[in-house]
């Protein structure tokens, strides 16, 4: 088994003996029961991770790290963002926890037309956070070193200039001519996927979309949920982009 991976925040990952106290500490020492000898991974996901061993345990919640070596992924490329349409209950922070382990750079909140869920005020702020805190919990399991960016919620004409400003746009659709499986993919650059609603994006939206660039795109023959539609679309385009080669 991999060694388990410890958010770091504020830096000082490097060489030589690294503290980890706070909620992780907490995590690592009450939760985790990590031993002196261990091996262990701190990350500030944003791409960097500090490798060693548990070198001594303090109380319930510190413990210092002797790191051995510092790697610093990349950017990935090309980089891959879903926009994803708020679903129903805790369908969202299903959403999230499976995207985020299988690989996406980048999730949208999405406010569509036909959205049933409603992020406003102290609920949406309630329910953003709970995403972000989704996407770094499953970062965290999956062993990512460089989380997802989890944005703040979008309106439509804020979703069509992203879409304008991406190498490769659009928006999976199960009347989509055109199956994601053969689109032509950019090697490099930014791919943004539109992840509609239960009820479908509307007329309107895709006719905005359209006019930003994003084609209607189907990714199979059964019709998926909102919720796993852009685990399964996020998959697909890291084996076409040999990102998972």
């Amino acid at each position: 088994m991999t060694a388990p991976v410890f958010l770091v925040q504020g830096g000082g990952l490097r060489v030589g003996t690294v503290t980890l106290d706070g909620p992780e500490g907490r995590h690592a020492v009450s939760v985790r029961r990590l031993r002196v000898g261990e091996e262990i991974v701190l990350t500030d996901g944003a791409g960097t991770g500090a490798y060693g061993t548990v070198a001594a345990v303090e109380g319930k919640d510190r413990l210092d790290v002797a790191v051995t070596e510092v790697r610093t992924e990349p950017e990935p490329a090309p980089r891959i963002t879903v926009v994803q349409a708020l679903p129903k209950g805790d369908r969202g922070e299903l959403a999230v926890e499976t995207m985020t382990e299988t690989g996406v750079d980048a999730i949208v909140p999405w406010q569509a037309a036909r959205c049933i869920t409603q992020w406003k005020g102290e609920r949406g702020a309630k329910a953003l956070a709970k995403w972000r805190a989704t996407a770094r919990e499953a970062g965290k399991q999956s062993r990512r070193l460089r989380f997802p960016e989890v944005t703040d919620a979008l309106s439509a004409r804020q979703v069509a200039a992203l879409l304008a400003d991406a190498d490769f746009a659009a928006v999976l659709h199960e009347e989509g001519g055109e199956p994601l499986a053969t689109a032509p993919l950019p090697a490099q650059g930014r791919i943004v996927l539109v992840v509609g609603p239960e009820g479908g994006v509307s007329p309107q939206e895709l006719t905005a979309f359209a006019e930003a660039g994003a084609r209607p795109y189907r990714l199979g023959r059964s019709v998926l949920r909102t919720s796993t539609a852009g685990t399964a679309a996020t998959a697909l385009l890291l084996g076409r982009t040999g990102r998972w080669s």
